[in-house]
């Protein structure tokens, strides 16, 4: 459990501000034991708080650099660092614990901000909004160019998530999907055959039209069958 780091009590999970000494707490980065602060060099700002980010090198594997708003914690990731981050920070696990899925999302406290879209720090343009893969609990604002934003306190959630075998399912949900489109499109491709090994209720001209244009072809048999 986190605990505030001025008055040491325990710390609401998701939460980064202490009930009792009113302390904001970096629970985000406890588990990333060295990094260095470096003022940016691009004029990114905090959709949040509007005041300039700083870049932190997060020295892991090496240069890794995110951008964090050092007054709401919240912080900024160019495409594809977050799920560097979590691959780095989290060890492997080999199962999924679906009990313990649920329970960080039930004892998660409320957000700390109203729904709403915010602005991409670095183009102004209003990110989406996007579930971070199954049961995380966390939604995300993400710029489809560059990059996607996590609140004070939201990485900490995902490294947990990761823990308790999230990351495996979303790769099982991922896989279904790709499955249940396979066998629509497997069941599509048949259909469709079968319109085309049937005798043509067009007589001698559907072997010209299916020549000259197939897929006017296969419009007017489709069009054809649902008219009968």
């Amino acid at each position: 459990m986190a605990r505030c780091s001025n008055c040491k009590a325990p710390l609401a999970p998701g939460s980064l501000l202490c009930a009792y000494c009113g302390n904001r707490t970096d629970v985000d980065l406890k588990g990333i034991h060295y990094y260095t602060t470096h003022e940016n060099d691009t004029p990114r700002r905090c959709p949040r708080c509007d005041i300039k980010l700083k870049t932190l090198d997060l020295k892991l594997n090496g240069r890794f650099l995110i951008d964090r708003c050092e007054e709401c914690l919240g912080i900024f990731f160019d495409p594809g660092e977050l799920e560097a981050l979590l691959e780095a920070t989290v060890k492997p696990v080999a199962g999924i614990d679906r009990a313990g899925l649920e329970a960080i999302n039930e004892k998660r406290e409320p957000n700390q901000y109203p729904i709403a879209y915010i602005k991409c720090p670095v183009c102004s343009q209003l990110m989406h909004r996007v579930n971070f893969g199954a049961r995380s609990g966390v939604i995300v604002d993400r710029c489809k160019e560059h990059g996607l934003w996590l609140d004070g306190g939201e990485l900490r959630q995902l490294f947990e998530w990761m823990k308790l075998g999230g990351q495996l399912l979303e790769q099982q949900r991922q896989e279904q999907q790709r499955k249940e489109a396979d066998q629509r499109e497997k069941e599509q491709r048949q259909k469709l055959k079968g319109y085309e090994d049937e005798p043509s209720a067009f007589g001698s001209f559907s072997e010209p039209l299916r020549s000259s244009d197939p897929d006017l072809f296969e419009i007017i048999i489709k069009a054809f069958r649902f008219l009968i």
